[in-house]
């Protein structure tokens, strides 16, 4: 009788900019994990395949807010989003969006 192999995957994680390490199972398709990242004004932000060459970077909001209601982080200030800038030229990003509100028909 033959032996088989069993896999048993797992995929570390970490955040270059405050060095937070996590071990999960493969996420199905482009999956990417997310943490509260200290150093990044305590956004949600993506973390990368443990090894990569990469910085994220917050981007402030630059227009008026009005009245809407935007992601901010621990400074207060309102973000727009996160990028992660590759060694090798690639950049992924991640957006804040506002948050919608409706009114009433009453």
């Amino acid at each position: 009788m033959r032996g088989a192999v069993l896999l048993n995957p797992w995929v570390d994680w970490e955040c270059p900019q405050c060095g937070t390490e996590e071990r999960t199972r493969p996420l199905p398709g482009p999956g990417a994990r997310m943490h509260t990242c200290p150093k990044l004004h305590y956004l949600t932000v993506p973390m990368v395949r443990a090894g990569t060459d990469c910085t994220i970077i917050a981007s402030e909001r630059e227009d008026y807010l009005g009245r809407e209601i935007q992601r901010c982080g621990d400074d207060g200030r309102a973000y727009m989003n996160v990028t992660t800038i590759h060694a090798d030229g690639h950049n992924d990003l991640a957006i804040y969006a506002p948050v919608a509100r409706g009114g009433g028909l009453l």
